[in-house]
């Protein structure tokens, strides 16, 4: 049986992980959010892509998620000596990555050859999936303007807020050809969205028409996992901005969010009270530690994703 994953970049990947450390890799296919890609320093850079990839190969740096283990900066640092432009920081290492998608997509192969060629140079057995391999750009309207994701996310650190969010490119961009196979596999016995940022990460998947209608028509469990924790989140922007989109900061809002196309929500132990409000809204829910620190807990969080998964299947 198949598993199909959606996921953004840090706080996905964790739980990538643990998917990867309890199931078989062949059993896994992990649909990513590429909304956050753009062209830097005249390099295609595909931030969620490369989190996954690094996380699985076990070479992600540990302290930031993100970005290589072990890491040196003298390119940047020889850029901004030279008066170039050093807000977005890419590691040596990690600029072969870029150098080799290039080198990759200049000969012809598409966003997701080339995702496949670099996750087995990294040694990734599991099946890593552009959502597409045509341009989707997460645009952010805020009070300073629109901004383009990376100026907003990086360049301004999420400071500005937040009215609206739109993805440009997705009302014609095609869905990846082995995410919909993902999405519509006869073996497949779940779909599991992880708790990356809903709106920033897991909304330009959803923004494909294809993919939305694959996972609503899924036919199998559809359980998310909640990003948000008593009230706040643990990563990133997410309370932030439901804050600032005029949304409660709870697992009940991320329960309104996904409301059309999950039947599952996870919760954490600490919103336990939040239970049958969530299944009033026809949802079910189910409470467990949803917190990621080592692998142990990022494996048991999967499997009890999976549990869920079977007993709503079996309802």
């Amino acid at each position: 049986m198949s598993i199909c994953i959606l996921s953004g970049g840090v706080g996905g990947a964790k739980l990538v992980a643990g998917f990867a450390d309890g199931y078989a890799p062949g059993r896994l296919n992990v649909i990513a959010n590429t909304g956050d890609d753009f062209e830097h320093l005249a390099l295609p850079v595909s931030p969620d892509l490369d989190t996954l990839m690094y996380t699985l190969a076990g070479v992600a740096n540990p302290e930031t998620g993100w970005g290589l283990v072990g890491e040196s900066f003298e390119f940047m640092a020889a850029l901004k000596a030279l008066g170039g432009d050093d807000w977005f920081i890419l590691g040596d290492k990690d600029i072969a990555t870029h150098v080799r998608r290039r080198e990759l997509l200049n000969s012809g192969a598409s966003l997701s050859e080339a995702t496949r060629e670099l996750c087995q140079s990294f040694e990734v057995q599991l099946n890593v999936i552009p959502m597409s391999n045509e341009p989707v750009a997460t645009i952010v309207s805020t009070d300073e303007g629109e901004l383009a994701f990376q100026e907003y996310f990086v360049k301004r650190q999420a400071e500005p807020q937040v009215s609206a969010l739109r993805f440009d490119g997705s009302n014609t961009a095609k869905a990846a050809p082995d995410a919909l196979a993902a999405l519509t596999a006869d073996d497949l016995e779940a779909v599991v969205i992880t708790p990356s940022n809903p709106y920033l990460s897991i909304d330009p998947i959803l923004s494909i028409a294809e993919i939305r209608a694959a996972v609503a028509n899924a036919g199998v469990p559809v359980i998310a996992v909640s990003p948000i924790v008593g009230g706040k989140a643990l990563k990133g922007p997410t309370a932030k901005i439901m804050q600032e989109l005029g949304l409660e900061s709870s697992v009940h809002s991320i329960a309104e969010h996904y409301r059309d196309i999950i039947d599952g929500l996870v919760i954490d132990t600490a919103d336990a009270a939040s239970l049958n409000d969530i299944e009033a809204l026809g949802i079910r829910c189910a409470v467990t530690n949803t917190v990621m620190t080592g692998i142990d807990s990022k494996r048991q969080l999967a499997e009890a994703v999976m549990g869920f998964a079977e007993q709503l299947a079996a309802a």
